[in-house]
């Protein structure tokens, strides 16, 4: 039997392919980005989401089958992200990987996009890292799994607002830099003072009588606001000021990104002491923060711990993470059939 898997990932702005032998060797990755087509509205549009995958998805999964000299008749199984993202754009994708399944009566394999995350952050580790603590950090999605094995993922926390790649997005805007915001606040902040600023880190407040969370939630919007005043001040009908008139830009920056960098540091690695665990993996985009990668693993290592980042190409969206859990998802007979449907969350 094969051991092929063909991964088709359209949860939000990134249309992708890829084949993946055995859960682990990516034999091709390829990635179509929509990041020039929203930068001019700061942020993802639905439709010019939806319309850009349907353009792309056909020639990107001919490119990966291409890449990795493999036929559609080659396949074991198709695996495509069912959830969770962007109606109209997971429905892309998903129609292609049902059309393709019945046409070659391949096996359809449904994944989770925030469970492929962990997965990948996992996939070129030279032993298996679970059961782990997961941290998913990107532009949609903030939250704090325990994983046991790669199908047995719960949930500690989630974010009571932004994500932190929303936050960085917007910071980005208000110091007038470019979109993506959190490469470009990562890069202004390399000249600035993490100390700088004293912003706000998220507590969560706890009434008298109340037995505090065990793993507290993620919040970004109240640190959000107070960059927002520090650069326009306290009159909310203020424009924004022009770039080059915010003083200490790169500090502000700088201290910005140091606070939710601290905001995701603290509660991961109390969470992997908590349930003893010495692993903690960490997805998503913002895991290719170098500030986040530094003090991560300068935590974990003082503490005995472990920290794993997958390389910066599967940090963002990307197929071969979904093909790789689809495998593992496949071989334990967690199949679904053409009346999958997409679902937002």
């Amino acid at each position: 039997m094969s051991e092929l898997v063909l991964g088709i990932e359209s949860s939000c702005d990134e249309t992708a392919a890829a084949v993946v032998r055995a859960g682990r060797e990516i034999l091709s990755s390829e990635v179509d980005s929509q990041v020039a087509e929203h930068a001019r509205f700061g942020g993802v549009v639905p439709e010019v989401a939806g319309r850009s995958h349907l353009r792309a998805i056909l020639p990107v999964i001919d490119r990966a089958l291409e890449r990795a000299n493999v036929s559609l008749d080659e396949l074991g199984a198709i695996a495509v992200t069912a959830k969770p993202g962007l109606i109209g754009s997971l429905l892309i994708g998903l129609s292609t990987a049902k059309a393709l399944a019945f046409a070659r009566g391949l096996p359809l394999v449904a994944v989770d996009h925030i469970e492929a995350h962990v997965y990948s952050a996992g996939m070129g580790l030279p032993r298996a890292p679970w059961p782990c603590v997961a941290l998913v950090v990107s532009g949609g999605h903030t939250a704090l799994y325990h994983a046991r094995s790669p199908l047995e993922i719960e949930r500690l926390a989630g974010t009571l607002d932004d994500a932190a790649g929303e936050a960085f997005d917007k910071v980005a805007h208000m110091l007038g830099l470019a979109y993506p915001g959190g490469p470009s606040v990562s890069k202004l902040a390399e000249s600035g003072d993490p100390r700088r600023f004293d912003f706000p880190r998220y507590r969560p407040r706890v009434e008298r009588g109340e037995t505090p969370p065990r793993f507290p939630p993620f919040s970004f919007s109240g640190l959000k606001t107070a960059v927002l005043y520090h650069v326009r001040g306290q009159n909310a009908l203020s424009p924004l000021p022009a770039p080059e008139a915010i003083p200490a830009r790169e500090h502000v920056a700088a201290s910005f990104q140091e606070a939710v960098v601290d905001a995701l540091v603290e509660p991961t690695v109390r969470a992997a002491l908590e349930l003893g665990v010495e692993d903690m993996l960490v997805g998503g985009g913002v895991a290719c923060n170098r500030r986040l990668r530094e003090k991560l693993a300068a935590a974990a290592s003082a503490r005995g711990l472990r920290a794993h980042f997958p390389p910066p190409d599967y940090c963002t969206d990307n197929a071969a993470m979904i093909a790789g859990l689809g495998w593992q998802r496949w071989k334990a007979g967690i199949v679904a059939d053409l009346a999958l449907d997409a679902a937002s969350l």
